[in-house]
């Protein structure tokens, strides 16, 4: 299991390097006119073809350095880049602490910062405000590999400390974003005023819940989209074949497997937060999120994982002994941050005022 670990990561790490379509395609080429030199008919033929598809390729391949290349001019980085173990992390921090805490925002997936831009601009009006693109999104490098929740947990906290950033931090973070932050501040408890979790991904549903075929399909398409980026194959202008990768290896120990694997460094369990401030926002029924229920083979079963995924939606609310629990507006699902975001900055903002009435 190990070796087969090791095996996949140093693969996506490989894939991850966007001049790899290049020396892929050469090689294609190369292999298809010693076929042709072979003289035999049916060498000819494949020969040929491989020819062509490797031309195929290189044109791609080399539309897609262009490309990225054109992105990396026109859109420079609109913060920081900071070092975190040797390579860069982009941060972007805005607006005036004020004396208070300093908001920093996690989005779910494994997308980049801006992904939250919206929340940010609106908090950065009232008080500091922080995205960060994590390893393989956004302005960031790619990272090292494995990507894991544990690892860029530890990842944020030392490029906040490298741009400068200084606690009480208050952590918000959607879904795997959720996850992440809860992990940075079950680690370092004394840089943190506060926690806001927007619908954080429960391990519980990881490891227990009917197999989810969507997650394995995310992974999938990660991979898939690496390799069309690889070779110009994508409408991307600023698209790298390192996000697609990097994704693919965090979706990793999304799987009953991987969790057992990753499970003690990553599951943030009762009281593990101590009395931390947490603010848990979450829907109140499964709006969004009927999928979950089409393999269901009976209306029982259904009932079974409705109350399922409803009941450890809740679960965070134990890891402090300074909880409460806030339900979306009505008809909202877990893309509530896109859906109302004026609620989710006017929840974040209330616990930020909350935490400033309290400091000495």
């Amino acid at each position: 299991m190990r070796r087969d670990g090791r095996m996949a990561n140093s693969l996506l790490a490989a894939l991850s390097r966007d001049w790899l379509g290049v020396p892929v395609a050469v090689l294609v080429t190369a292999v298809g006119g010693g076929l042709v030199g072979v003289g035999v008919a049916w060498a000819v033929a494949l020969g040929g073809l491989l020819m062509a598809v490797g031309v195929l390729l290189a044109v791609g391949a080399v539309r897609h350095l262009v490309l990225v290349a054109r992105e990396r001019r026109e859109s420079p980085p609109p913060g920081r880049l900071v070092d975190v173990g040797g390579h860069q992390m982009h941060v972007l921090a805005e607006g005036d602490a004020g004396g208070g805490p300093t908001v920093v925002w996690m989005p779910g997936g494994h997308a980049p910062g801006a992904e939250l831009r919206e929340l940010h601009t609106m908090l950065a009006a009232r008080t500091r405000s922080v995205l960060v693109d994590r390893f393989g999104s956004g302005w960031s490098d790619v990272g090292p590999f494995p990507r894991t929740t544990a690892g860029e947990a530890e990842e944020l906290l030392a490029a906040l400390e490298g741009a400068g950033e200084r606690g009480p931090f208050v952590f918000v973070g959607h879904s795997f974003g959720g996850l992440l932050v809860a992990n940075a501040a079950r680690r370092r408890p004394d840089l943190v005023a506060g926690l806001v979790l927007l619908d954080p991904t429960p391990l519980e549903v990881i490891a227990f819940a009917p197999i989810s075929p969507q997650l394995a399909g995310m992974r999938r398409g990660f991979l898939l989209m690496s390799l069309r980026q690889l070779f110009g194959a994508h409408r991307d202008p600023g698209g790298r074949a390192g996000q697609g990768c990097a994704a693919a290896s965090a979706f990793a120990e999304l799987s009953p497997s991987g969790l057992a694997a990753v499970g003690w460094e990553t599951v943030v369990y009762d009281g593990d937060l101590g009395d931390l401030p947490l603010v848990l926002v979450i829907p109140r029924d499964l709006i969004g999120g009927e999928a979950v229920l089409a393999g269901a083979r009976d209306p029982a079963e259904a009932e079974r994982i409705s109350r399922f995924y409803l009941r450890t939606r809740v679960r965070y609310l134990a890891a402090s002994t300074t909880s409460r629990l806030v339900h979306t507006p009505e008809g909202t699902g877990h893309d509530f941050p896109h859906e109302a975001p004026g609620f989710v900055a006017g929840v974040v903002a209330d616990l930020v005022r909350e935490l400033r009435a309290v400091s000495p």
